[in-house]
């Protein structure tokens, strides 16, 4: 990368972040509430898992955890994930294959009983909560089933 090329970039990486953190900066002290830090991270295209996320906000926390994240400590860490393309979403045709190996009779869909058994039951559990959340946004209210290939869709876009 031509080092013009670079500054450019990091220039317009920089510019995005500053963005997403304004957003949260509510009273423009340049620092966000810690509970924010995810939810700015995800809106510039990057999704950390729970531990990743702890281990950033741990980086960028100061020594003596104030609840807050200054600016001047997210911006050099949140640069360095964007620029090694870390946290990247998974791949839209990956999702569906998970969606699909839960559809065992291959039917499109997958019955909302069915997938709050999976979000409970397997791997690393679901709060009821966060059960609720994802039925709400991915239930067809129609047919009471989730098409997971429409949810996919509404779950993924398109990189930068």
């Amino acid at each position: 990368m031509e080092e013009e090329n670079k500054e450019a970039v990091i220039s317009e990486i920089h510019r995005r972040i500053a963005e997403a953190f304004n957003v949260f900066d509510n009273e423009s002290s340049k620092s966000v509430d810690v509970r924010e830090v995810g939810t700015i991270i995800r809106s510039l295209g990057c999704f950390p898992s729970e531990a990743e996320l702890h281990e950033m906000i741990a980086e960028v926390e100061e020594e003596e955890p104030t609840g807050y994240i200054r600016f001047e400590k997210f911006l050099p860490a949140m640069t360095k994930v964007l620029m090694e393309r870390k946290f990247r979403p998974i791949p839209k045709d990956v999702l569906i294959q998970a969606f699909e190996v839960l559809d065992q009779e291959k039917k499109g869909y997958l019955e909302a009983e069915e997938l709050k058994k999976y979000m409970t039951q397997e791997g690393e559990p679901f709060s009821q909560d966060e059960v609720e959340e994802m039925l709400s946004a991915a239930l067809d209210n129609k047919e009471n089933v989730i098409f997971y290939k429409d949810l996919v869709s509404k779950m993924t876009f398109e990189d930068l």
